[in-house]
């Protein structure tokens, strides 16, 4: 018997990767009878022993303790030492030529291989069971350095020893195999979809919404025959087989009489599209009361004979149709009901109104008057119409009390309009008076330059149902007399006044179409108050800009609906005719006005379709992000929780933020 001396093949074991390879001089069996050996070393004593070649990786380290009571064969020691590899966490990849390489567990996924035994990757073709699912439920049967992951083929790639990779497949073809039963019922008196989602209830866990797709059975309605599709454990399927043609049965006798509650649609909307398709007259509008319509709708319904035309009513108090007709009938009823019961979508109509104006005037005008103060001078004024006080009515103030010297309130009267006169003038005034002996006379000079520029942009916008009217306004109720009458020396006056909105008001009525585009019939109106007509007559004047179209746009694009380019200019002269025309010195006795105006009006719509709740909670939280950034001091947040008691929009992703534009400094 021959004993391993481990110790003197240290010296051959080198830093770098070893390649030992030995040839066999004795090949009697050996025993094993190691203590705390040199790993390295009993792999160099297994390659003489067996005439193996073996290429040992640089991180291969450790000691083994073996001892065998029986002398062992070369096969069984090369058996032995790959054991022991293994138990080590070190892993022998067979290569070509029959040599094997020594690496850690850690990367033997990695190194190139074949073979019967150690190391091996190999793919397995999935065809029922999901190939993710499958690779998280291997994992832990899989060894320390092995490898599994899903492929894009719904297959499985493992890397793993030999051995294990056996038990691996015995495991697959036990998994990868369809038991499930599939059974077709055909109803003939219950709508496929109503008893799909009984079935679909019965078979979800506690706890969970019904769905039509579980763990144990897929359930699935087929409307075109009335049918149903089961599929799963072939218990599962007969005993919901046997469900589904009792609740049929129970169906044929149950009478003629349904009571559907709707969902999403309004009974009041369904109820004369239903009735033209069963051949019902409709209600007319005086039995349209809620009383008199359940009285009469009840009558009708339990008065119908199985003979006679199906007829429908509505239950005003529950939104829910009451239906009395065969089954058939209520079959093809239902349909269409589940049809046009769905959640309709909505429309966020945008507008924005954009008006700039740009108004000039320029005034230059004077004022003579001359007269005597015992009339013996004539009289002699000018007088023009402009922004200027009139030098009449100054002068009449300064000689109220010659003029009247017994009726001091007259006096006063004359005084309090010349002071108004004066204090209501704009731009620069020039005036001088005196007198010469019985001649006084008196000037004014006038001279305004005015520039008015304004900037109008309003944004409104309104969410409304498909197909619906809405509208919106911001503004006021403006008193318009309309009507007035003063009667028999004043007796008994009297004036009529109607209110009209005046701001910004917009109407719109959308419709989405099947291609994606949204027909709008919409009517934007911008009024504002424009001031008194006069001075003389308080009555208002109203701006007015208003668009009433119709447009086809597609969903969240921007377009122009109109628009108005206004410019116009006006010149105006007053003179003393023949006078006025006198070079240089006719200046004394006309007045010069101009005005020039100009008027820029935009008007753009953008609509955008909220198809779901989603899009409709995104929405939200764009808007109530704006007006977080607008005002972030308005304690937006406090607010939705104390008083709504609710939880406030989420935030948009960064990268949904549209940056605002920083605004001009004022110039």
């Amino acid at each position: 018997m021959n004993t391993f001396r481990p110790a003197w093949c240290l010296a051959l074991v080198l830093a770098a990767p070893a390649l030992v390879h030995a040839q066999a001089t004795d090949s009697a069996p050996q025993a094993l009878n190691l203590q705390n050996a040199d790993i390295r070393a009993f792999i160099q004593d297994v390659a003489r022993a067996t005439g193996t070649t073996f290429i040992v990786d640089p991180r291969v380290e450790g000691t083994v303790t073996l001892t065998s009571q029986q002398d062992l064969p070369p096969r069984e020691l090369l058996a032995v030492l790959l054991a022991t590899l293994r138990a080590n966490g070190l892993v022998a990849v067979p290569v070509d030529g029959g040599a094997y390489r020594v690496v850690p567990e850690e990367g033997a996924a990695q190194q190139p291989g074949s073979g019967a035994s150690g190391f091996r990757t190999e793919v397995f073709n999935l065809s029922q069971v999901d190939a993710r699912g499958a690779a998280e439920s291997l994992k832990p049967l899989i060894g320390r350095g092995g490898v599994v992951v899903a492929t894009g083929a719904n297959g499985l790639l493992v890397a793993d020893y030999a051995d294990n990779i056996e038990r691996i497949r015995r495991l697959i073809a036990q998994v990868d195999r369809d038991d499930a039963a599939v059974r077709t019922i055909a109803l003939r008196n219950s709508g496929a979809t109503e008893i799909a989602n009984v079935i679909a209830g019965l078979v979800a866990p506690a706890g969970t919404q019904p769905s039509l797709r579980t763990p144990a059975l897929t359930v699935v309605p087929v409307e075109s025959s009335n049918s149903l599709i089961l599929r799963g454990d072939a218990g599962v399927v007969a005993r919901m087989a046997q469900v589904a043609s009792d609740l049929d049965v129970r169906a044929e006798t149950s009478g003629d009489i349904r009571v559907v509650r709707l969902q999403h649609a309004t009974a009041e909307d369904l109820l004369p599209v239903l009735q033209e398709i069963v051949g019902q007259p409709a209600a007319t509008p005086s039995a349209q009361a809620p009383q008199a319509e359940g009285e009469a709708g009840a009558a009708q319904i339990a008065a119908a004979a199985p003979n006679r035309r199906a007829v429908i009513a509505r239950y005003p108090g529950a939104n829910a149709l009451v239906i009395n007709a065969s089954p058939d009938m209520q079959r093809t009823l239902l349909d269409v009901i589940r049809q046009l019961d769905t959640r309709r979508e909505q429309v966020l109509v945008e507008a924005l109104v954009v008006e700039m104006s740009d108004a000039a005037a320029k005034e230059l005008g004077t004022q003579l008057a001359v007269a005597g103060r015992d009339g013996d001078v004539p009289f002699g004024s000018t007088n023009f119409s402009g922004r200027a006080p009139s030098l009449l009515g100054l002068a009449a103030g300064a000689s109220a009390d010659d003029i009247f010297p017994d009726d001091e309130d007259a006096a006063n009267a004359l005084k309090q309009a010349a002071l108004q006169s004066l204090a209501g003038s704009t731009g620069g005034l020039l005036g001088f008076g005196g007198s010469s002996g019985d001649l006084l006379f008196g000037a004014i000079i006038n001279a305004v330059k005015s520039d008015t520029r304004s900037n109008l942009l309003s944004t409104p916008s309104i969410l409304t149902l498909d197909n619906e009217e809405a509208s919106i306004l911001v503004g006021q109720e403006v008193p318009i007399t309309t009507g007035e009458v003063l009667g028999n020396n004043n007796s008994n006056p009297f004036r009529t006044i109607q209110r009209e909105d005046v701001g910004i008001q917009l109407e719109v009525k959308p419709q989405i179409n099947a291609g994606g585009g949204i027909t709008l019939f919409l009517r934007q109106e911008v009024s504002a108050v424009a001031g008194p007509v006069s001075e003389d007559f308080d009555e208002l004047v109203l701006n007015k800009r208003e668009i009433e179209t119709t447009a086809l746009v597609d969903d969240g694009e921007i377009v122009v609906l109109g628009g108005l380019l206004d410019q116009n200019e006006r010149m105006t002269v007053d003179k003393v005719p023949g006078l006025g025309d006198i070079p240089g010195i006719g200046a004394l006795f006309r007045n010069r006005a101009r005005e020039r105006g100009q008027t820029n009006l935009m008007v753009f719509i953008r609509p955008r379709i909220v198809r779901d709740a989603g899009d409709a909670r995104a929405l939200s939280a764009e808007r109530y992000g704006y007006m977080q950034r607008s005002q972030p001091n308005a304690e937006l947040d406090v607010l939705v929780r104390q008083y709504l008691n609710a939880v406030p929009p989420a935030p948009l992703p960064a990268d949904r933020i549209v940056p605002q534009p920083v605004p001009d400094a004022p110039r």
